[in-house]
């Protein structure tokens, strides 16, 4: 009678203290990691719903960029509270970036969802980011379109719409944003394209400056093209629509 041999079972190789040891010491500092991201993250919204944006991440990039390119680095930027800003920029944003920016609670999900259906059908359209989104970008991050960052906009949009409230994000927005080459806020756009102070801006006058923010380094709010006169034409109709703004 034949002896049944039966093959030896590979045995599990134990876990080495020192493995062990290793990835304890890597768990432990990636929480401390995220809990000082989460921690420093809530101390900059808490504080930047009380104190003006100084400066943003894009304002230091275009700083590094024109240092590199030898160029002359000037730029523009004057904080001013948001009774100092015309209503009618307001609107004009409100026409022409964000239409529901009232309403959400941060993200125009109907918006990002004819963004994501026309970019299938390989046509052009602008990506559903709301001006509270924009706002979490332009103050906290860079730019770049990886998921990474989308996943950090995201978080610091709920921060900010659950912190700041709506007024506070539109007056964050208003003296934070590109508005020009080298201009960044309504007051510093009303001084470079129509010689005038922010609470001054006319119906046309906001709405050319909220025309060429899709590429305020390559459009102009005067002298305009086409295009941006196209574009001013459609948002003075929509503001009309936007009614009285109540935060």
């Amino acid at each position: 009678m034949a002896t049944k041999v039966t093959p030896n079972r590979p045995t599990k190789k134990p876990v080495k203290k020192e493995t062990r040891s290793f990835m304890g010491k890597l768990s432990r500092i990636l929480f401390k990691v995220v809990l000082w991201f989460f921690g420093i993250s809530l101390f900059f919204v808490v504080v930047y719903k009380f104190v003006p944006v100084p400066f943003t991440p894009l304002m230091v990039i275009r700083t590094i960029q024109n240092i590199a390119d030898g160029k002359e680095n000037s730029f523009s930027h004057d904080w001013e509270p948001i009774e100092n800003i015309s209503i009618n920029l307001q609107k004009a944003v409100i026409a022409s970036e964000d239409g529901s920016f009232l309403v959400h609670s941060g993200f125009d999900f109907k918006a990002m969802q004819k963004a994501y259906k026309g970019n299938e059908r390989g046509r052009k359209i602008k990506g559903g980011s709301t001006i509270s989104q924009q706002t979490a970008k332009n103050v906290f991050l860079w730019g770049g379109r990886s998921y990474f960052r989308k996943g950090l906009e995201a978080y610091f949009t709920l921060l900010i719409e659950f912190i700041w409230g709506k007024e506070r994000i539109m007056e964050v927005y208003l003296n934070s944003i590109e508005m020009g080459n080298g201009v960044y806020g309504a007051q510093a756009a009303a001084e470079h394209w129509y010689r005038k102070d922010a609470t001054d801006l006319s119906r046309i006058q906001a709405a050319g400056i909220a025309a060429i923010l899709p590429n305020p380094r390559k459009f102009t709010a005067t002298s305009s093209s086409s295009y941006i006169n196209n574009r001013k034409t459609k948002i003075m109709r929509v503001m009309r629509t936007v009614g009285k703004i109540k935060y």
